[in-house]
Formats: structure tokens, C-alpha cells, sequence
């Protein structure tokens, strides 16, 4: 296992002194108040490498920033913030055993993730047992549909986007699907919600192919689907080797569309697909064109914020897997504000339950006893690559 990356954010050695020796809160330069005494906690199982390392880098990287930015500020309640951030792999057993370390060595109150649907699934068990909150940056279904009430999550499901992809293609008038899946779990949701609806949508799924991650060529599974007689091929996958599949069909001459779920709406797929991406549609949030927020609203200002802070800090603009970590950050971080000295795990818990009108990068979170994801349609838009960009699709 990777050693864990331990953000520890000290503003000025005067307050680190104070830290240290457990003095009052010191006045830094600007005259703020900086954090002091024992920190408080939590940890993150992120796939910062792996298959799955386009989305947990960027996940990595907005954790770290924004614990910055939040002890700079004074830490939570005049308490310093520690995220431990455990490194996966993309793999669910490394996920299990990250996720048993922060639990039973390093004691956190709280653990963000896992990156993908399958390491956030195999973790639950570990959670429960010691029974802390969990916030997953994973979209499967299952996440919160198979109901804990320790486990939240901050990202759209199949169950929201399939049906925009689905009404996307009814409306353009195709009626021949080609389906083509990742192995993984995140794959297999998207995969199941098509089958299932498609009907609905007056389509029929002609072929229905899957590639695993670690595929380097996937003109087997393409050909299959032109041989079918698709009128468009839909993608339903996240992890690297997606970019593979718009090249392949332009080596086939396939020459039909490619629309794909929100996992490749990033620019790691429209690099990896260069030319091959032109044209390609996603259905993504609006944290790529941060003006569909509606710019009177307290979401465009976080979320303007987070993007001004992310690019001056890592030369990019953040994509929607940054904001997912920004979300789940912040969902225990301001449930903890709200907390008295001493609150344990289980306050905490309750705490981000009662989560309401909370604007982040991915939605407005308003959480209840029965619904820990509490995103709508509403908060996701349609793009294209254009010019090896993501734009807004008209």
C-alpha cells in the first residue's frame, strides 16, 4: 500500500509553536486567527492511481487545496483540520484495507470516498463495523440506494443520467443503440439502467459489448456493433482506456456518433481521444461552464471561487471529479461547524443527515432520513468536444 498523504496545513511557525504547546489561537500576518489545539480528523480513500487515477487525482488535488484554505481561514472552530488521504489503487481491496487503517489506527471521525462505485461498495463493511460516516465521490446506484444510513454520496447516479442520454438519442430519432460498458461496477450500473429503459425510449439495444480497464484495443467489441447495425454507439465508463474507443471507430469508419456517460467528462478522455473526440457527446454538471450555475446565485460564487483557486493553483481548470471531492469536503466540514466541542462520530453522522440547502460544486445537497444523494436532473447539463474542449451543447 502507498504510504498515506497527510495534508497538514501550518500557516506561520508562529502557530505551529502554538500548536505544539497547546497555547491560545496566535494572530497571523493578515490578522486572522489560526487553528490550534489537537486537529480534527478524517480520512479519504481516493484512486489517485490506477485505472481510475484521471478522477482521483484531481479529487487529491481539491482535498488538498481546499484544507488549506480552510486552516488559512482559521480551521473549523478555531481547530485545525487534518484530511489523511490513502491512495487505492483503484482496487477494492486496497480500498478495504485503507479504509480498516484510518479506522482502526489513525481513529478518524469521518471518510471521504472511495473514487469509484466498486472500492466505495467494498468499504461499507469496515464502516459500518466502526461506524463512522462515509461520504462517497463513487455514482453507482447502489451507493445510496442500498440504504446505510452512514453512507452519503455527492455525485449523479445512472439513475439520473441514463435517462438524459436516453431521451437525447430519442430525440435525435435513433432506434439502434450500440452499447459498449467498462467491467467495473460503475460500468455494470449504467449498463443494467440501459437495458432496462431503453425500450421506453422506442430503442432496442442491438449490441451490448464491455471492455475491461486495463484494455489497450477494443475494435473486437466495436466491430460487433457496427456489424449490428447501430445507429449510434452510447458509452457508459470513466476509466482511461474509454479514449481508446472514439479512435477505434474512426479506424473502423464508423462513421455514426459517440455519446458517453459523465465519467469521461474530463479532459484526460479528450487528450487521450485527440482528434477522434470531435463531436463526441457527455452529460455532465455545470461546473465546466460555471455560467449555467446562474450568475445571482450562491452556487456560480462557490463554484467560481473553487475554479479561480483550482486553475491559479494547478495550471488547469477543475473538472466535475475535483468538485465531487470539493462536495464531500465540505458536507463534513460544515457539519462539524455546527457541532459543540467534543462531538463524536455519531453526531457527526447525524450532523451532515441534516445537511440542508448547502450549495457546492455538483448541486445544492438538502439530505434527508431516506435520501443521502439529493441530486436532481436539474443539476446536470449536455456537452461536445470542440476544438479538444468540453463546450456546452446546444
Amino acid at each position: 500500500m502507498r504510504r498515506a498523504s497527510v495534508v497538514r496545513v501550518l500557516v506561520i511557525a508562529s502557530v505551529v509553536t502554538a500548536m505544539l504547546t497547546g497555547c491560545g489561537a496566535e494572530t497571523t500576518e493578515d490578522g486572522s486567527s489560526g487553528p490550534t489545539g489537537e486537529p480534527l480528523v478524517i480520512g479519504a480513500v481516493l484512486s489517485v492511481t490506477g485505472a481510475q487515477s484521471g478522477l482521483g487525482q484531481p479529487e487529491k488535488q481539491a482535498i488538498e487545496m481546499e484544507v488549506a484554505r480552510i486552516n488559512e481561514a482559521g480551521g473549523i472552530n478555531g481547530r485545525p483540520l487534518e484530511v489523511l488521504i490513502e491512495d487505492d489503487g483503484s482496487d477494492v481491496d486496497k480500498a478495504t484495507a485503507a479504509t480498516t487503517k484510518l479506522v482502526e489506527q489513525d481513529r478518524v471521525l469521518a471518510v471521504i470516498g472511495s473514487t469509484g462505485t466498486s472500492q466505495s461498495m467494498a468499504m461499507r463493511a469496515e464502516i459500518v463495523a466502526a461506524g463512522i460516516p462515509q461520504v462517497s465521490l463513487g455514482s453507482g446506484t447502489a451507493i445510496t440506494s442500498e440504504f446505510d444510513p452512514l453512507v452519503f454520496q455527492t455525485t449523479w447516479t445512472a439513475k439520473l443520467v441514463v435517462p438524459l442520454m436516453l431521451q437525447y438519442l430519442e430525440d435525435e430519432g435513433y432506434t439502434k443503440v450500440g452499447l459498449i460498458t467498462e467491467d467495473t461496477g460503475f460500468g455494470k450500473d449504467g449498463k443494467a439502467l440501459v437495458n432496462e429503459l431503453a425500450s421506453e425510449y422506442g430503442m432496442t439495444v442491438v449490441s451490448d459489448q464491455v471492455f475491461k480497464a486495463a484494455d489497450t484495443d477494443m475494435t473486437g467489441q466495436l466491430t460487433v456493433i457496427k456489424g449490428a447495425g447501430a445507429e449510434v454507439v452510447l458509452m457508459y465508463s470513466s476509466v482511461s482506456a474509454s479514449a481508446i474507443v472514439p479512435k477505434n471507430m474512426r479506424q473502423l469508419n464508423m462513421d455514426i456518433p459517440l455519446v458517453c456517460s459523465h465519467g469521461n467528462a474530463k479532459q484526460e478522455f479528450v487528450d487521450g481521444a485527440g482528434e477522434a473526440g470531435e463531436g463526441v457527446i457527455t452529460f455532465a454538471g455545470k461546473v465546466l461552464a460555471p455560467e449555467t450555475y446562474g450568475a445571482d446565485t450562491e452556487q456560480y460564487k462557490v463554484a467560481t471561487g473553487f475554479v479561480e483557486r483550482y486553475t491559479a493553483e494547478y495550471g488547469v481548470a477543475p473538472d466535475h471529479y475535483a468538485g465531487h471531492a470539493y462536495d464531500g469536503l465540505y458536507l463534513v466540514v460544515e457539519a462539524m461547524k455546527r457541532l459543540p466541542e467534543g462531538f463524536t462520530s455519531a453526531d457527526l453522522r447525524d450532523e451532515i443527515e441534516k445537511t440542508t440547502d448547502l450549495p457546492g460544486i455538483g448541486g445544492v445537497f438538502t439530505f434527508s432520513k431516506t435520501d443521502h444523494n439529493g441530486m436532481t436532473e436539474d443539476d446536470i447539463v449536455m456537452y461536445r468536444i470542440e476544438d479538444g474542449a468540453w463546450v456546452l451543447a446546444e
